[in-house]
């Protein structure tokens, strides 16, 4: 009994050691200095999730680094049927009005719990409902459709199915923007998440390749990482960068941002104290500085959420990222 104990305590002991490790190793991946050319391309985003008042947006609108906007438009249900959203008309008038240069997507959500392994998050004939009813969301004014679906396997063939069904239904003029999830750090390191939590964080960069095959922006979310302390946030968020980067370096046509949270709402996320907009956008700045991108990828950062940034945020953002 005691020989077991003992094996039993070095192996905890063993497994302490490489996550310690690895935490260094990550968290030494936020240092350096970027290079000046990492910066805002008047190419950014925000996500906006109310617009009873518009003050916070206009804040961030009036920046002029933010040229898209992601507008909760419905709740997509599990047979692909979309509820929509009330009053978005509103929102749109106002942004033709006041900002006709900042494109609005249809933001259409759809979370659930658990694994898509077994069974496919998306089945054929929700597919086949939810595709013509994006399209049909996106022609109501906006200027193409952002799809945040989650969580969903690796390896689950139902959403590269289900953007390239989209893509059909949308056309090629309007936009389709796709919301992934977490790059893994490494190759297989989505498993052990994958055992304890019994759904899927991560994507492979292969998967990530595939899902956004057929769309022309790639959202990399930048919240719910389960960092614990700026450094080891910092170095993910790196992390996310390159190997985004990395996995899509054939679509240099394709535009890739990284979220930066800016929300102050649960209802909309865990609230972690070590998820700043400030540590995220320095470390975007240090990923694209590593990443070597292609000349043509358009590259960018998305507010999550626009309209409840406040002025801490927007100063985060004007001094990290647009450097003003």
């Amino acid at each position: 009994m005691k020989w077991l104990l003992t094996r039993l305590l070095a192996g905890v002991a063993a497994i302490a050691v490489v996550v310690a490790g690895a935490g260094i190793l990550l968290a030494s991946r936020y240092s350096g200095e970027p290079a000046p050319w990492a910066v805002s391309r008047g190419t950014d985003a925000a996500w906006v999730g109310s617009w009873e008042d518009t003050g916070a947006l206009a804040r961030v609108l009036g920046t002029g680094g933010v040229d898209t906007v992601y507008v909760y438009a419905g709740d997509i249900a599990e047979d692909g049927t979309v509820a929509r959203v009330e009053g978005t008309g509103e929102l749109l008038s106002w942004l033709a009005g006041e900002y006709p240069d900042v494109r609005p997507l249809a933001w259409l959500r759809h979370t659930a719990r658990g694994s898509s392994l077994v069974r496919d998050r998306f089945g054929e004939e929700a597919r086949g409902a939810l595709a013509p009813a994006a399209a049909e969301v996106a022609a109501d004014g906006f200027a193409g459709v952002h799809l945040e679906v989650r969580p969903v396997t690796v390896n689950d063939p139902s959403m590269p199915a289900l953007v390239k069904a989209v893509r059909e239904e949308l056309g090629e003029d309007p936009v389709l923007s796709v919301q992934a999830q977490h790059v893994e750090l490494v190759p297989g390191g989505r498993v052990p998440s994958f055992v304890v939590e019994r759904e899927e964080k991560y994507w492979s960069q292969g998967y990530l390749e595939r899902v956004a095959e057929h769309a022309d922006e790639v959202v990399l979310p930048g919240v719910d990482t389960g960092m614990a302390g700026d450094a080891l946030y910092g170095g993910f968020m790196v992390r996310q960068v390159t190997q985004s980067v990395s996995a899509l370096r054939l679509r240099d046509e394709v535009a890739v941002r990284f979220g930066v949270p800016t929300y102050h709402d649960a209802a909309w996320g865990p609230l972690d104290g070590a998820e700043t907009p400030g540590t995220a956008l320095a470390a975007v700045r240090l990923g694209l500085t590593e990443a070597e991108a292609p000349e043509g990828m358009t590259l960018g950062v998305a507010l999550y959420l626009g309209d409840q940034a406040d002025e801490e945020d927007l100063a985060a953002y004007t001094a990290g990222w647009l450097l003003t």
